[in-house]
């Protein structure tokens, strides 16, 4: 299975006919959700000329006095900036650790872990917080690292917006538009 064809969208599911919405440089706003927006939010930004329309699908959208195209891919007219810090979410933890247990590598159901417990005086914040599988969760408890005879893959950190919008990037969504991958720089090796 090529790359191109194995995530293309089924535009027969429900709502198959989502925009992919990029900023004023034609970049995602997001990668890891991607930014997308229902067909009716896009042709509303596009009548209200708040983006362009860079692609659109073959379906026509009627009204009473006008037939046009979904839009499948726009574009903002006016660039927004991104966020310089990540905000510190349980979803954006998981991105950071890359949707793995920090413990065993293990990429089973996550949940997340205090390095050093809350009960031994452990914040929650980004330097403290590592995602873990409930099985090295449950083995580690309010033990140490050391008590617990565990050590981490990785030493958790504050991440920035753009690490994030990286790590979002190794993650594609199972569906993607043939007409969105000319904006979606996904690591992949380039047909020849």
């Amino acid at each position: 299975m090529s790359f191109r064809t194995g995530f293309v969208r089924d535009l027969s599911a429900p709502n198959g006919y989502s925009a992919l919405v990029l900023n004023a440089d034609y970049r995602p706003l997001s990668y890891y959700p991607l930014s997308l927006w229902s067909w009716q939010d896009a042709i509303k930004a596009a009548y209200l000329n708040r983006v362009d329309v860079v692609y659109e699908y073959d379906r026509l959208i009627r009204s009473p006095s006008i037939s046009i195209r979904a839009p499948s891919v726009v574009a903002l007219r006016t660039y927004v900036r991104p966020v310089d810090l990540a905000a510190f979410t349980r979803f954006n933890l998981f991105l950071r650790d890359e949707f793995t247990c920090q413990y065993c590598g293990g990429r089973g159901e996550l949940t997340f872990d205090h390095v050093v417990p809350r009960a031994r005086g452990g914040k929650t914040e980004w330097s403290n917080v590592v995602a873990a599988c409930a099985t090295c969760n449950l083995r580690k408890g309010a033990k140490t690292l050391e008590e617990a005879e565990m050590s981490l893959g990785r030493l958790p950190r504050q991440p920035t917006s753009e690490e994030l919008r990286n790590a979002g990037r190794r993650f594609p969504p199972n569906y993607l538009h043939e007409t969105w991958l000319d904006f979606l720089y996904w690591d992949v090796e380039l047909e020849s």
